[in-house]
């Protein structure tokens, strides 16, 4: 671990994720839903890919909140080069980044799944933004249901190949997420209590 893990875990998480190719409307999604819980003081849990998880952990760094980058190398392996300067904004943020591999482990591929497994181990429930039918999402999807996590999507246009995967999840029972309040509100209840005002 880099960073204050203990700041960041005293809090709610979220995990939110999705493809490293995504649209501009899947990285506004990110980037809006990331800022709008980081500033309701839950941290947001990604994996410091391309794409979704890196406009994740920008959101939540704009809304003045925690975020956690798990990673799927060594904590000296920064993957991918380009977010060595989010890494350094999300521990000056009072975020940190977290990971189960040895110093000095690089970017393998079959490491990544791990590494999604702990996205999903960490977070109350976890919310795919963009996912293509083959998407490593789709793996921590089911990771999270197997782990007794509530899995969201946020829906995607029908013409898209990136909305596949997410919408595919809400037409088999992933809630289906517009706006922050519909992810606390699949929170447990004395967490989403205290964030959602009062009906």
């Amino acid at each position: 671990v880099r960073g204050d893990w203990q700041a960041c875990f005293d809090q709610p998480c979220i995990g939110v994720i999705g493809s490293r190719k995504c649209s501009t409307y899947g990285e506004n999604a990110s980037e809006m839903l990331s800022r709008d819980l980081a500033s309701r003081g839950i941290t947001v849990v990604s994996g410091l890919a391309r794409g979704i998880d890196t406009a994740g952990h920008r959101g939540a760094i704009r809304g003045q909140g925690k975020t956690v980058a798990v990673m799927g190398t060594g904590l000296d392996s920064i993957y991918p080069k380009e977010n060595n300067g989010l890494v350094r904004e999300i521990i000056a943020a009072g975020g940190c980044v977290v990971t189960q591999f040895p110093l000095g482990t690089p970017p393998i591929p079959e490491n990544f799944p791990y590494r999604n497994r702990i996205i999903s181990g960490l977070s109350h429930g976890v919310v795919i933004v963009e996912a293509s039918e083959r998407s490593g999402s789709l793996i921590t999807a089911r990771l999270a249901m197997e782990q007794n996590r509530e899995v969201m999507a946020v829906p995607g246009n029908i013409t898209s190949r990136n909305s596949f995967g997410t919408n595919y999840l809400i037409k088999t029972g992933a809630k289906l997420v517009q706006q922050w309040q519909d992810i606390v509100a699949e929170m447990p209840s004395e967490i989403s209590a205290a964030i959602l005002p009062p009906k």
